[in-house]
């Protein structure tokens, strides 16, 4: 059985693992070079000091993915607005797991208080993020056509957003 849950410092070395992967063989991400373990702790540290989501989804102890959310900009005023990220390894994909990890994500972001999820997902052939994004709720916003350099070709951004509990109907207290 899956279980979704936040994330422990004993999870970092899988994770790592599975975003390595797809540094080196995805366009989901726009990073060239896979971060280490430590690089990769510190960014965890870093999204769970500002109260926000990093979970990840195991089965009979196995991580199969991680996902989590930090602020869409560092400025004062984007404090409602986060951007989301999700990576599964290759053997969970295809399952319905990345949306169980989007579902669980944005309620944890809502409980966190974020009222505006924002995808920023890289490549426009991505059809599997974009999906999951859909499938979740998120609206299609823009797309930024080839700002990002990858495995010899260029790579557009795609950008959705989906509103959380109340949104910008009522004031942030």
């Amino acid at each position: 059985m899956i279980q979704i849950r936040p994330s422990r410092d004993e999870d970092v070395a899988a994770i790592a693992s599975i975003y390595a992967h797809h540094v080196l063989h995805g366009t989901g991400t726009f990073e060239t070079e896979p971060p280490s373990a430590a690089d990769m702790a510190s960014r965890r540290a870093d999204v769970l000091s500002k109260g926000l989501p990093y979970l990840v989804a195991e089965r009979d102890g196995e991580l199969l993915g991680f996902a989590y959310c930090n602020w869409f900009k560092p400025r004062p005023a984007y404090r409602f607005s986060a951007e989301d990220s999700i990576y599964l390894a290759e053997a969970a994909r295809g399952q319905g797991l990345g949306a169980r990890l989007l579902a669980a994500l944005a309620d944890a972001a809502e409980a966190a208080g974020v009222r505006k999820l924002i995808a920023v997902i890289g490549d426009s052939a991505n059809a599997g993020s974009i999906g999951v994004h859909r499938a979740q709720g998120f609206g299609h916003v823009g797309v930024f056509k080839d700002c990002g350099w990858k495995f010899g070709e260029w790579r557009d951004v795609v950008l959705m957003e989906k509103t959380l509990g109340e949104g910008s109907t009522t004031r942030p207290e």
